[in-house]
C-alpha cells in the first residue's frame, strides 16, 4: 500500500479528482488526461512517478529535458515541452521531446521544422494561445491562429498539430480564470469549423494544480499538474516564464 503522502498516493488522488470533475461536467471518467509536470525535480522523484505508472512528463525548460534525458533513458519517458522555448533551444526539443505544447510563433515553428528534418523525426504540437493580459504569459494572439495553422500545415510536416494550450490568468477571481479557458474552447471549436487540412483540433491542454477543475468544466482534455503531485518548488513559477539560464537574484 502506498504511503499516504507518497507520489503514488498523490497521483491516485489527483486522478480521482480529475475523474470526479469530468463526471460532474457530464463527461466520462477517464476522458481527461493527466500530464504530470516534473520541473525542478530530480531523478529519484521522477523514478517514483514512473514506478506509479507515469510515462509522459512535462518540463518548462529545454535544459531540464536535456539534463534528465540520458540519466532517465531506461524509464522510456515521453518528454513534453510546455514552457516558452527560445529558437536556439529547438535542437534539444527536436532530438529529445515527443511533443511541444508551447508552439506560439512562426520563427519557432521554422526552427523546429529545420531541426526535426535533421533528426528525421516528427512530433506532436499544441499551439499555445494567449488568453490573458499578463505580460508573463506567452502565446499566439487568437486572431493570428488560423493563418498560423495554415502555414504550419502547408510548410512544416514534422509538426503534427493536435490542438491548443493556454495558461489562465493568475488571479483568485474564478470568473476571470474561467473566461481564459472558455476563450480557448470557443477558439478550438471555430478552428474545427475551418477544417484546415493536416490539422487536428481534438486536444485542449488547460488547467494546472490550482485551477484544473474549472478547466475541466470548460472542456479541457488534458491538465498539467506539478505541485499537487511532486510538492512545492525551490523557485516561483515566475522563474520559468520566460526560459532563462540562471535563477533570479533573491
Amino acid at each position: 500500500m502506498a504511503h499516504q503522502d507518497s507520489i503514488s498516493s498523490r497521483l491516485a488522488a489527483i486522478r480521482q479528482r480529475i475523474d470526479d470533475s469530468a463526471q460532474r461536467a457530464g463527461r466520462a471518467a477517464g476522458s481527461v488526461t493527466l500530464l504530470p509536470v516534473s520541473k525542478t525535480f530530480g531523478e529519484a522523484p521522477i523514478r517514483e512517478a514512473v514506478a506509479a505508472g507515469v510515462r509522459r512528463l512535462g518540463e518548462n525548460k529545454a535544459q531540464e529535458i536535456r539534463s534528465k534525458f540520458e540519466p532517465l533513458a531506461d524509464c522510456g519517458i515521453d518528454w513534453v515541452m510546455i514552457g516558452n522555448l527560445q529558437t536556439n533551444k529547438a535542437k534539444d526539443i527536436a532530438r529529445m521531446a515527443s511533443e511541444i505544447q508551447s508552439l506560439d510563433r512562426l520563427d519557432l515553428a521554422v526552427a523546429l521544422e529545420r531541426r526535426l528534418q535533421h533528426e528525421g523525426r516528427a512530433i506532436d504540437a499544441l499551439v499555445q494561445i494567449k488568453t490573458s493580459t499578463e505580460p508573463t504569459k506567452y502565446g499566439l494572439p487568437p486572431d493570428e491562429l488560423l493563418p498560423f495553422l495554415r502555414q504550419v500545415a502547408r510548410d512544416m510536416p514534422t509538426l503534427r498539430i493536435r490542438g491548443l494550450m493556454t495558461l489562465a490568468i493568475n488571479l483568485h477571481d474564478q470568473d476571470a480564470v474561467r473566461a481564459c479557458f472558455r476563450t480557448l474552447r470557443v477558439l478550438r471549436d471555430r478552428m474545427r469549423e475551418e477544417a484546415v487540412d493536416g490539422v487536428e483540433m481534438e486536444r485542449l491542454s488547460m488547467g494546472m494544480s490550482g485551477d484544473f477543475e474549472i478547466a475541466i468544466e470548460e472542456g479541457s482534455t488534458e491538465v498539467r499538474i506539478g505541485t499537487a503531485i511532486f510538492g512545492g518548488r525551490i523557485y516561483n513559477d515566475d522563474y520559468y516564464w520566460p526560459e532563462t539560464e540562471t535563477p533570479p537574484v533573491k
